[in-house]
């Protein structure tokens, strides 16, 4: 189960459920990927509603190993819940790296 305290988002692919988060190092590691000057700067990307399919699969792959798993090719996965799913997730990630879940 995704504990969204600790920054927890979970996505199927291929058919296994897996837990992705994004640690200082995957943070480190997307800014670098996807040329960001800063994590504010990738924050706002993601706000302002300015990302790219790559912009969400790498925040996707960078959650995936944060949360311990090896590196997946995502463009060949079955994501379920489609690209609508993907983006979801990626956005929440982003979320989740800097800011608590609210309280239902």
């Amino acid at each position: 189960m995704a504990n969204p305290w600790t920054g927890e988002v979970a996505l199927t692919i291929d058919g296994e459920r897996r837990v992705l988060k994004l640690t200082l190092g995957a943070l480190a590691e997307l800014e670098d990927r996807l040329g960001a000057d800063s994590l504010l700067a990738l924050v706002e990307r993601f706000e302002g509603g300015r990302f790219s399919a790559r912009d969400v699969i790498a925040v996707l792959v960078a959650g995936l190993r944060g949360g311990g798993h090896g590196a997946m090719d995502l463009a060949a996965a079955e994501i379920a819940g489609g690209p609508m799913e993907a983006a979801r997730v990626a956005g929440q990630l982003i979320v989740r790296a800097f800011s608590l879940p609210e309280l239902e």
